[in-house]
């Protein structure tokens, strides 16, 4: 069996709370004859949690059938210079020989972002091994951060971010990308449209099931899984809820958001202030628990901010992908190129931050029939099973991993 290793800072084990893209892929990727490996942080970005002893360098394990390997990284909060040095000690350490020499040697290295470092160290096993080298952009830095406010346009550190994204297009096979107008941002560098492919995020539909149609509740249920960041939005749902809270036929509607980040707690106050009683902050929870949570919804919803010089290229948020085979109605507030949502029939969407209009949107959807909103979910689910199904995305992947065989062969 021919061998991938997939370099992902962030990877995440199907029992924790986050995305398990990878984790999932290299489990499909068996059947068409690919053994992946994922190689990872030893800390876990939600949670901060270290699941190395202290003093192992790292730590070889197969996860459900999954090989993993856990690369020590120091323990970090937030997103200050802790974070980067966890950045700069996975990118360095994966590099050093004695790392990966338990591993068989690899036919084709992934480097996938977030971050770049993790790419570069991608790129530079892959000529090591002198085998191809794939670049899996998840996320379009450094735009986003920019495009976020976290870094000035024509700062160093952006300058300096710019050159290694060129390098890494330049360097690479091949490059996968999540959203899918990347190839639009991608091509005027000077890159080659060929070169880049569109794999999205998934869905694992085997864990899912076929939900039940939600039962007939007093209560209207608003449910939120995810990160609780900036690029989130959630300001806005509170807004809508706050506007739902002054209409008497909508007194029964709450909202659940399960999840952490580095705004949660500053939600849980405004919240708090804005005397919200029908919002409720629940701890982030492993994806193994979202089925049986998502059976609890009547409704999910979803946001972005308004950032059109970032989300002209899409979304591909793992949530959607849920949210769509869980098999209940989705409204979400966004002006990204793409709508799955809409594109699925299995909801409504709105602009990005704005409260009123989610709150339109939230009443317009409460009073529906049960059977419309359940015909809604239905259509979701059979989206997501004939799209984003992890195994179909497999297929995809192995695809770019066997041309890529065939050329340097």
């Amino acid at each position: 069996m021919k061998q991938v290793w997939l370099l992902n800072h962030y990877a995440q084990e199907p029992g924790g709370a986050g995305g398990t893209r990878h984790f999932h892929l290299a489990k499909h990727l068996k059947a068409f004859g690919w053994q992946a490996t994922v190689i990872a942080a030893s800390v876990d970005h939600g949670t901060g949690r270290q699941r190395l002893a202290e003093g192992e360098a790292a730590r070889f394990e197969t996860i459900k059938g999954v090989p993993f390997l856990w690369v020590s990284t120091p323990t970090y909060a937030g997103n200050g210079v802790d974070r980067v040095k966890n950045m700069l000690a996975y990118s360095s350490r994966v590099l050093l020989a004695g790392t990966t020499s338990s591993l068989p040697k690899p036919h084709v290295v992934v480097g996938s972002s977030v971050h770049l470092f993790a790419a570069v160290s991608g790129a530079l096993l892959a000529r090591r091994h002198r085998v191809p080298f794939v670049f899996e952009v998840r996320d379009l830095w450094p735009q986003t951060l920019v495009d976020l406010g976290r870094l000035k346009d024509t700062g160093l550190i952006t300058r300096l971010l710019r050159w290694l994204e060129l390098w890494l297009y330049r360097r690479a096979e091949k490059i996968v990308v999540l959203l899918p107008n990347a190839v639009d941002y991608i091509v005027p560098l000077g890159i080659a449209a060929d070169k880049v492919v569109w794999i999205p995020n998934g869905v694992e539909l085997n864990g899912h099931g076929k939900p039940s149609p939600p039962d007939i509740r007093k209560q209207f249920t608003l449910m939120y899984f995810g990160a609780h960041g900036q690029a989130n939005g959630l300001d806005c749902v509170l807004g809508a809820m706050v506007e739902l809270s002054k209409r008497p036929n909508l007194q029964h509607v709450r909202l659940r958001l399960i999840g952490d980040g580095p705004l949660k707690s500053e939600l849980m106050t405004q919240a708090s202030q804005l005397n919200l009683t029908t919002v409720f902050f629940e701890d982030p929870v492993p994806k193994t628990r979202i089925r049986q949570l998502a059976s609890e919804a009547d409704a999910f919803v979803v946001c972005v901010k308004d950032l059109p010089r970032l989300y002209k290229y899409g979304i591909s948020m793992n949530k959607i992908f849920d949210y769509l085979a869980a098999s209940r109605p989705i409204i979400m507030a966004s002006g990204a190129a793409n709508d799955p949502v809409q594109d699925a029939g299995a909801g409504f969407t709105v602009k990005p931050e704005s409260s009123f209009e989610m709150a339109e949107a939230i009443e317009k959807l409460v009073k529906l029939s049960p059977d419309q909103r359940t015909a809604m979910g239905k259509a979701g689910r059979a989206y997501a099973e004939k799209n984003h199904s992890f195994s179909a995305l497999a297929l995809k992947f192995a695809e770019v991993l066997e041309q890529l065989g065939k050329e340097v062969g």
